[in-house]
């Protein structure tokens, strides 16, 4: 979630303390989570550029090991992988075949899927742009070979490195 929020920030100058109201994580989880993406080499030395080529490989290819979920019991909530935006404007599916994160705000109703992290929901509320990207991520998580494909060729427009 940090790093697709700071793929949007791209040319911003932002603090610890911005994405911490911005994604409802305290200043000590932004901090850790900045050093763990760095490690990763999801992060340059600074910790301020998103090395885009990793992330979108790692995103593709890794994050359904990493994160793995499981639809659970049928919920309100707030849309997410290809019942919301962009996906949902592509991919027909009947009400029954929805999947939402678990959010009292939310309008939808569809399958339980575990966010990302607790604060998906309220970080997505606050930001569509966000809400889109962490949406296309679930589809790589919990899509099928069709949704999986679209997801990944909209995350590579996305965030994907920018061609000179």
């Amino acid at each position: 979630m940090v790093l697709l929020k700071l793929c949007l920030w791209q040319e911003r100058e932002w603090r610890h303390i911005d994405l911490s109201v911005e994604l409802g994580l305290s200043q000590t989880e932004v901090s850790f989570a900045l050093e763990r993406c760095r490690v990763s080499g999801f992060l340059d030395e600074a910790k301020k550029r998103v090395i885009r080529t990793s992330l979108l490989e790692f995103l593709v290819h890794g994050l359904k090991y990493v994160y793995p979920v499981q639809p659970g019991s049928l919920g309100r909530g707030m849309p997410t992988a290809h019942s919301a935006p962009p996906l949902s404007k592509r991919i027909v599916s009947d009400e029954h075949d929805q999947y939402v994160w678990p959010y009292g705000e939310g309008k939808m109703r569809g399958q339980a899927i575990e966010p990302l992290y607790e604060s998906v929901p309220f970080a997505a509320a606050k930001d569509p742009q966000l809400h889109e990207l962490l949406a296309l991520v679930d589809a790589l998580r919990v899509g099928r070979a069709r949704e999986r494909a679209l997801a990944a060729d909209e995350l590579e427009k996305r965030i994907g490195p920018k061609k000179a």
